[in-house]
C-alpha cells in the first residue's frame, strides 16, 4: 500500500495536496478563533501561524495532508488529512480535519470523507480506516457516527492539548466489509444534498 499524494475531486470540493500556496485561502478560512478549541494545534488565526501549521503538516512523514478546495469558489476552506499510515496493515487515520464556519454543517464534510474513504478502500486497498475526536467534540462524534463509523472506545489521557488539557480521544472505525454499507449511505446523503 503505497499513498502517494493525489486529487480527489467531488460535486463540491476538491481534495489537493497541501501546499504553502494555500496559506492566504486558509488563514482566512481558519480566521474564526471558534475553529480551534478543540484541536490539538493551538489557535491559527494569522498568516504566520497558517504558514507554519502547513510546514508542520508537510514535515510529518507519516502523514498526506489535502487543503479542501470549494469547487464553486476555488477557494482553500480547510485542511483534512491522511494520517497514521500502515502500509504493513493496510490501514491509515482520517483526521485533523478542519472547515471555515460557514462550511460546517453542509455538504462538505459528508464528500471529503467520501472521497477519502472511497479512496482508501478502492484504490490502496486499506482493510481498517479510523477516525479519532475528542471526546468533548461532541458534534464531531455525531457526525462521525452518521458516517457510519463504529465506535470502538475512549483513549484516556491521549494527546495534551496546547492548553495543557489532558485530552480522551473517542476512536471509530470503519473496515473493509463495512464499506459497501457505508459508501451507499454516504452516496444517499450525497445525492440528497444535491
Amino acid at each position: 500500500m503505497e499513498v502517494n499524494p493525489v486529487v480527489l475531486s467531488g460535486r463540491l470540493v476538491r481534495l489537493e495536496p497541501l501546499s504553502l500556496d494555500h496559506v492566504p485561502d486558509l488563514a482566512e478560512a481558519g480566521r474564526d478563533e471558534a475553529v480551534w478549541p478543540l484541536m490539538p494545534y493551538g489557535t491559527i488565526t494569522t498568516v504566520a501561524q497558517m504558514a507554519g501549521f502547513v510546514r508542520e503538516a508537510l514535515a510529518q512523514p507519516s502523514d498526506r495532508p489535502f487543503a479542501v478546495i470549494h469547487r464553486p469558489d476555488g477557494r482553500a476552506i480547510g485542511s483534512t488529512r491522511y494520517l497514521d499510515i500502515r502500509p504493513r496493515h493496510r490501514g491509515l487515520e482520517i483526521g485533523g480535519t478542519w472547515y471555515a464556519p460557514s462550511h460546517q454543517r453542509t455538504g462538505v464534510n459528508t464528500e471529503c470523507k467520501y472521497l477519502l474513504l472511497r479512496h482508501a478502500f478502492e484504490a490502496l486497498g486499506c482493510i481498517r480506516v479510523q477516525l479519532k475526536t475528542d471526546q468533548r467534540n461532541e458534534r464531531s462524534q455525531r457526525a462521525i457516527e452518521r458516517l457510519g463509523a463504529v465506535r470502538e472506545g475512549v483513549l484516556r489521557s491521549h494527546v495534551i492539548m496546547p492548553d495543557g488539557y489532558r485530552r480522551a480521544s473517542v476512536m471509530y472505525s470503519i473496515i473493509d466489509e463495512e464499506w459497501p454499507g457505508v459508501r451507499a449511505r454516504l452516496e444517499r446523503f450525497l445525492a440528497r444534498d444535491a
